[in-house]
């Protein structure tokens, strides 16, 4: 069987094809792509030129198993492994099927441009994500590249970036990166500025952050990152629980009574792959919850509606449960230590006697560690200084054999 092959090809065409991507453009017998890129191609070519329909993705596998014994190539902005259709066909093809020929993407073209080293320079999508990912990388000094969905991102991403204090920021916008390039600079705050100077085609935008410090890395974030009616795991506390639910790349948690939503997005910021389901049934505290995942870089946190055990039955199967309230509610544990698959992890913070001796009683029954948590602060006692200890936690955390 015939494998499909992928041709990166940037905005200078076919000209800027490497010999090997010439030759298999030349002998192909249908070449598939969007429409932009079947135009770069000169009138030599001569096969069947078809342009993906849109939904794309529902088409990639139908069309590749009709045209690919007939030789099949595929047209790929830049590089087709990175946001392209090249990791696309081969999530539905499979590896072996698939041939790629790379060519030099937006983002090498742009950190080339603009003078920032590629391996350290962090890369938000809006065409696979939501544009309040970027927050994930604010902070005074940082230096991102955002991935334009059209050439209405950069004013967009302005207004976004100034609503949320980071006005003085410059924005470096690239259009046609290989061919005949543009660029366009400015500030974020010059709102009249992004309307109706940019190009066509855009394709990056390069963001130099100017605003509030840097958010930190580590768990743990200060409580007052956090819009909260009060119903948030405190720093040190959800430091702990972090530390606890140790998320590992690719997992899916489900944050069940999510209060602010601290634990998930915290969850959340540990790894771009990591997955979170985020439970809660006041409609005034899911609004808090989306706002506190997009001010803090994780807009793609799940957010559900409805209370404990009625609302899991349609979730995707966890690889960690973690209850912040609710335990006591009939039936929230077993339907969430059922919903785990064997080697799931399952944690709970009790802080009322009722649920302490709840979490006491599960130990018995299904092992795993208690761990006694007491936290205090200083606090003035008239003119001079004393402790104020916080109500205790009892964590329980287990494994699911």
């Amino acid at each position: 069987m015939n494998r499909v092959i992928v041709v990166g090809i940037g905005a200078d065409g076919y000209a800027g094809l490497t010999g090997a991507a010439r030759a298999a453009v030349d002998a192909a017998g249908v070449v598939v792509g969007g429409q932009r890129q079947l135009d770069l191609l000169p009138d030599s070519v001569s096969a069947e030129r078809v342009a993906w329909p849109v939904p794309l993705r529902p088409a990639v596998r139908p069309l590749a198993e009709e045209h690919r014994e007939r030789g099949l190539v595929v047209l790929a902005s830049g590089d087709p492994m990175h946001h392209g259709i090249g990791r696309t066909l081969v999530e539905e093809l499979g590896a072996p099927a698939v041939q790629i020929i790379s060519h030099p993407g937006s983002v090498s073209l742009a950190c080339a441009r603009m003078g920032w080293p590629v391996e350290s320079t962090p890369v938000v999508s809006t065409l696979t994500g939501p544009l309040g990912a970027v927050m994930r990388h604010a902070g005074q000094g940082q230096q991102i590249l955002v991935l334009n969905r059209d050439a209405s991102t950069p004013a967009a991403l302005a207004a976004f970036l100034t609503a949320h204090g980071f006005g003085g920021s410059r924005i470096t916008v690239l259009a046609d990166l290989g061919g005949r390039e543009r660029s366009l600079r400015g500030f974020a705050d010059q709102a009249d500025y992004w309307s109706g100077q940019l190009p066509e085609s855009v394709s990056i935008s390069a963001v130099e952050f100017a605003g509030p410090r840097a958010i930190q890395e580590t768990p743990g974030l200060p409580d007052d990152l956090f819009e909260t009616d009060g119903q948030l795991t405190k720093r040190h506390v959800r430091a702990l629980t972090l530390a606890t639910l140790a998320p590992r790349p690719g997992e899916l948690l489900w944050d069940i009574g999510g209060g602010s939503g601290s634990i998930a997005i915290e969850w959340l910021r540990a790894h771009a792959t990591t997955r979170a389901v985020c439970v809660e049934r006041d409609t005034e505290r899911i609004g808090r919850i989306v706002r506190n995942a997009a001010v803090l870089g994780v807009p793609r946190l799940e957010v559900v509606e409805g209370a404990a055990p009625a609302s899991l039955d349609a979730l995707p199967t966890p690889d960690v449960v973690f209850v912040g309230g609710g335990l006591t509610a009939d039936g929230v544990f077993d339907a969430c230590w059922a919903a785990l698959p064997k080697g799931g992890r399952f944690v709970t913070n009790a802080v009322t006697l009722e649920s302490q001796a709840l979490v006491m009683r599960l130990q018995k029954e299904h092992g795993g560690e208690l761990v006694k948590i007491d936290v205090a602060r200083t606090t003035p006692v008239g003119g001079f200084t004393g402790w104020r200890a916080a109500m205790t936690v009892v964590q329980w955390s287990v494994e699911k054999a």
